[in-house]
């Protein structure tokens, strides 16, 4: 079955290489999700995330042809932070909201990922822990923050989050490790926010 996956995966490719469009949305719809939930965490919004991932949705198929072999969802994955990051950097250098503005969540709850076995309680602690978590990955510089959201958000393996970011394991494991201590530093701090039972 896995054979069969890569196989079709490996067609994908060498056809959208060679100009296929049905072929390259194929792979958009096996990676978006995983794509928009890196921005998400990377960006803090959703907004963001979805213009962050259109855009690298757009860079990936104009240069499938630079698309070399390896892992390709650690390629795909590589745009969409760098994707994140340029626009992190550009909103820097030319606010038109506050900073806070480009990190919070709009409070907005389209209900995508709603469990609906979930009695009201526990979907408001889901959620008020959900918040807490976000401010903190927020507050990580932007590299620890890429490794921490890879690792404990989307569960890569050390080497693929080294293909992700272009560095050595020894660097994907230190900066995880410091933006790990941040993030307990952070959550110790503002214990007084987190539900009960995490405090």
């Amino acid at each position: 079955m896995l054979l069969s996956i890569l196989l079709n995966e490996f067609d994908m490719i060498k056809e959208a290489q060679n100009g296929s469009v049905a072929a390259f949305n194929q792979l958009v719809m096996t990676y978006q999700s995983l794509a928009y939930n890196v921005a998400y965490r990377v960006m803090g919004n959703r907004e963001s995330a979805a213009d962050a991932c259109q855009e690298s949705f757009l860079k990936a198929y104009k240069s499938m042809h630079q698309y070399q072999g390896g892992s390709f969802k650690s390629w795909l994955l590589r745009i969409v932070t760098n994707t994140c990051y340029d626009q992190i950097r550009y909103r820097i250098r030319r606010p038109a909201d506050s900073l806070e503005d480009l990190t919070q969540e709009t409070g907005e709850d389209d209900g995508r990922w709603a469990n609906h076995d979930e009695l009201p309680e526990e979907r408001m602690l889901r959620d008020e822990l959900n918040d807490l978590l976000q401010q903190a990955i927020n507050q990580l510089p932007q590299d620890q923050r890429t490794v921490l959201v890879l690792s404990d958000v989307q569960h890569l393996s050390y080497q693929e989050i080294a293909e992700v970011i272009n560095q050595p394991l020894g660097t994907v494991k230190s900066r995880l490790s410091r933006a790990r201590h941040r993030v307990r530093d952070f959550l110790l701090e503002h214990k007084e926010l987190l539900p009960n039972q995490y405090r």
